[in-house]
Formats: structure tokens, sequence, C-alpha cells
């Protein structure tokens, strides 16, 4: 699959320098840690997910996580199970019969509740299992979380790789007194087992309960005090050059209009500047469907050196992904810091004459937006995340 597959052939060759490359889950791990994007969270007691994946029911979807753990009830759990496990079944059926491709299908990841539902699924799975790109492993601790680690590295191999990807949502990582411990020994359990952890993702909203705090959508993540205090440990922790790990941002929980409180949290002068009139309105659309203030976030994700994000609804892939894209001047910055590293300048203006590019500060920099570059793509100079906002998916 590719990011913006949904959009023409017309629209990707006057929108993107560099296009979105395609990958899959046999792509290197570093590239596919940053081809994540929007990822999608759907109960595993949801109907039709088989006959919404192979339909491709959302258009521009990369990464999909199927929810065994509180997106279902604790009654539901057996049943949830067996209908995942069948659904799962009647996709490789499919898939190895050709009726669909690898490339065509999301990368797909089951979320599950513990060591033992895993050793279940494994067993109930067998060769159905290569469906699946991962493991997503909620509430993480270092001694749990290991013991899973070790399962999934039992079944690991080229043939068919199958990563994890813990999420960090527990007490001991968000109360001040425990958390530089718990995220020391969370670190060390995930370095030993690197190969196989492909994303660190933040759960924001468990977080948030323990404090009994729920958020509005005029609201980001990092307006909260103690949520935003507890991102920055993480990344902190998990982004650092010496070990690095790709970090995806927490879920925005909001996808229907409701009376506003505070006031937009975009930016007219893009908008207008653009397109005139026609931007503003367009700018008023984001306002009323409230992705103005999810807009804000997903910027903030970027300015935090995350990449990617949670999403539970549809209507979140496009925005994700647009802002997510590569600006050309980002990425001739890059390509000049990247060719200039033979130790002969140490700082260079760039292209663009608005700023300077020293090559060891800016060297990991460089890096990560190369490896953006190829699953977002790179925009044309002329264009922004806004023209990609506007333009309508095709099926």
């Amino acid at each position: 699959m590719k990011f913006f597959s949904d959009l023409y052939e017309s629209d990707l060759e006057q929108y993107f320098f560099k296009r979105p490359e395609s990958f899959n889950k046999f792509s290197e791990r570093d590239l596919l840690a940053y081809g994540l994007g929007a990822t999608l969270y759907m109960p595993a007691t949801r109907k039709n997910i088989y006959q919404d994946l192979i339909s491709k029911k959302h258009g521009g979807l990369t990464s999909l996580v199927i929810c065994l753990e509180d997106a279902i009830g604790d009654e539901e759990v057996d049943g949830a199970e067996q209908h995942l496990v069948s659904e799962l079944i009647s996709l490789h059926h499919d898939l190895h019969k050709g009726y669909i491709h690898l490339e065509d299908l999301p990368l797909i990841f089951i979320r599950i509740r513990d060591h033992g539902q895993l050793v279940r699924l494994i067993e109930s799975l067998q060769a159905s299992l290569d469906v699946i790109t991962g493991i997503v492993i909620p509430k993480f601790k270092a001694s749990d979380g290991e013991n899973i680690l070790s399962e999934l590295s039992k079944i690991q191999s080229k043939h068919s790789p199958l990563y994890a990807m813990p999420i960090l949502e527990t007490r001991e990582v968000i109360y001040k007194e425990t958390r530089t411990k718990a995220l020391v020994d969370i670190k060390n359990v995930l370095d030993a087992y690197k190969d196989l952890i492909l994303n660190v993702r933040i759960g924001a909203t468990d977080f948030s309960g323990l404090f009994g705090i729920r958020r509005n959508s005029d609201t980001p993540v990092y307006d909260v005090s103690v949520i935003r205090d507890c991102i920055s440990d993480i990344i902190n922790m998990f982004v650092r050059l010496d070990s690095p790990y790709v970090v995806s941002g927490p879920v925005w929980e909001y996808f229907s209009p409701t009376d506003r409180v505070l006031k937009p949290q975009i930016r007219q002068t893009p908008f207008r500047e653009k397109f005139g009139n026609e931007g503003i309105k367009w700018r008023q659309e984001l306002i009323g469907s409230h992705l103005d203030g999810f807009i804000r976030e997903i910027l903030m994700d970027i300015s935090n050196g995350i990449v990617g994000k949670t999403i539970i609804h549809p209507t979140h892939i496009r925005p994700v992904q647009a802002l997510n894209v590569v600006s050309f001047e980002e990425y001739m910055d890059a390509v000049s810091i990247l060719s200039e590293n033979n130790g002969k300048v140490g700082v260079m203006k760039s292209q663009f004459s608005n700023k300077m590019n020293e090559v060891k500060p800016h060297l990991y920099w460089a890096n990560k937006i190369m490896l953006k570059s190829k699953t977002f793509g790179v925009l044309r100079s002329d264009y922004t995340y806004i023209d990609l906002l506007k333009q309508e998916s095709y099926v």
C-alpha cells in the first residue's frame, strides 16, 4: 500500500515533487515504522471487518488495529476472539487464492489483553497469522511486556515478520514518583528486543482517566499539563539519538460537531493566502467539524518529534496523512545537510535563504525527514497540506 492511494493519478502528479513509495509488512523495519500514519482502531466485535478491508472501505488507510482490550466488554472476550479469528482466516484464504494482494491491505495489528490471549490467538490462527503485521501491547510494563515480546520472538521470521507496538499508559509511567524508573525499565526491555519493536504508542486516554480528566474538542493534549509533562519524558527517553524509536501521537477522541466553547485553533492566513474567500469557507468547514483542534494537535505532535497518530474515526485519516507529508523546503534542507556530511563544512545557508543548516546538529533530523519522504512523500514547492485536505477521495 501507499499513502494517498485514494487520490486520483492527476492529483498525485500535481501535488507531489516526490510521490509516496509503496510498502508492506515485508519492508525494512525502519521504513515501516514511518508507514503507519493514521492508525485506525476498531473493536474486534465489529461486523464485516474482512469485507471492509477487501473493499477498501476506508480510503487512504495504511494501518489498522483490531482491539480485543478496552474497546470490548469483559463479557465479550470469547466471542470477540472467535469472530476475529474467523475474519482473519477468511482474509488469509482470499489472499492466498490471489483474490486480493498484500499491497491492497493496510498493515493489520491485533491489540491483545495479555500473554495468555496471545498464545490462544497464535494457536487458533496458525498459518493465517501471516495476514497481520504485529501485536499491540496495552498497559505495557517491563515484566509482563517482556514475556509477550519473548513469545513473539519465537515466531518472528523473515518469511512472516510479526512486530510489537507497546502502549505506555500505566500509572507507573504517569505518576511522577515512579515515572523515571518505569521508563528506564521499559526502555531496557525494548532495547533487548529492538528488532521486534515497530512503534512506541502513548495512551493519553488512560493517563487522563487516572486523574479524572477528559479534554474537550478545543483542547489539544499538550494543553493538559500532567499529560504534557509525561509525553515530554517519553519523548526524552525514546526519541533520543543514541537508541531511537518512532513514537506515535495519542488519540483524538472527537469526530462529530458540538457547540464550540473556545475560539478556532487554526489561523485564517494560510487559507486566505492560498485560496482567498474559498479558503476561508474551507477553514470554516474544518472548524465546524471540529477538525481545527485536531489539526493543531497534529502540528504539535510533529513539532515534538512524534510521527503518525492513533485515530478512532475514518475522517481523521486524511488530516494525519496530509500534515505529515514532507514539505519541499524540509526535503531540500535534508538533502543539503546529508550531502555536506563529509567533514568539509560545518554550517551553510539554506538555499531558501531563511535559515542556517548545521550538519552535525541537524543530521539526525535530516535522516528522519528522508525516511518520512519515502512513505509520506514530498510536496511540490507551491503546495501545502491544505491542498491535500481539500481533495476528495475516490474508491
